[in-house]
Parts: structure tokens; C-alpha cells; sequence
């Protein structure tokens, strides 16, 4: 038997460490992914989101799609809802109930008033 490092076992060692690497990086991303929506849209439990999720990577991603389920969930009486804010945009609805008046127009700016 040859004992000899050659080329192809260091390329095979780096072909693994790539593809650890890649292993790594899925597995952080899909962890922080619940709890990162939960926070863009402002859940009001985006850290138990986030716990949940790592708590499911840890389990071997059995409770993670409950937590990916839950972000998208927002509890009732906790405001408006995420469609809400999708439609109108986020602050818009309560703007609008609160005031029925139209929006003002705004005022042209000295560039558009020197048309040709």
C-alpha cells in the first residue's frame, strides 16, 4: 500500500471542507429565517419566533416548520394584520380611519415650474 499524500487526496479534502462549509451555512440561514419574517413584519413574539426556530434546527427541524407557521401567524387583537399592512402599507390603515380628509397636494418644485 502507498502511504503518500497525493493531489487528489487534497483535493478531495477540500471538496469536503466545501462541502461542510455549505452544510453550515444552510443550516444558519433556514435557523434565523423564522425569526428574521417574524421581525419584518413586527410580530409581537418575533424572540419566541427565533427560539423556536433554533430550538427546531436543534431537534433536527422537527419543530421548525412551527415556527416558520408561526411567524406568519399574528395573534388576535395584536392590530392589524400582516395583509393589512401588505395593501395598504405599514401605518396606512390607521391613518386613513383616523382622518377622512384627502391628502394635500403637494406644491410643484422650482424645476418643474421651469418647463419648456
Amino acid at each position: 500500500m502507498d502511504a503518500s499524500f497525493g493531489v487528489l487526496d487534497a483535493f478531495a479534502f477540500v471538496v469536503f471542507a466545501v462541502l461542510i462549509a455549505v452544510a453550515v451555512i444552510i443550516v444558519v440561514s433556514l435557523g434565523q429565517l423564522p425569526g428574521r419574517l417574524a421581525r419584518k413584519w413586527r410580530h409581537p413574539q418575533a424572540s419566541a419566533v427565533n427560539v423556536a426556530s433554533w430550538i427546531g434546527i436543534a431537534t433536527g427541524g422537527l419543530l421548525w416548520p412551527l415556527a416558520l407557521i408561526w411567524a406568519f401567524i399574528s395573534p388576535s387583537g395584536s392590530g392589524p394584520s400582516r395583509i393589512e399592512n401588505d395593501q395598504h402599507g405599514p401605518g396606512e390603515a390607521e391613518s386613513e380611519a383616523s382622518s377622512n380628509q384627502p391628502a394635500p397636494l403637494r406644491e410643484p418644485s422650482r424645476h418643474e415650474d421651469m418647463r419648456p
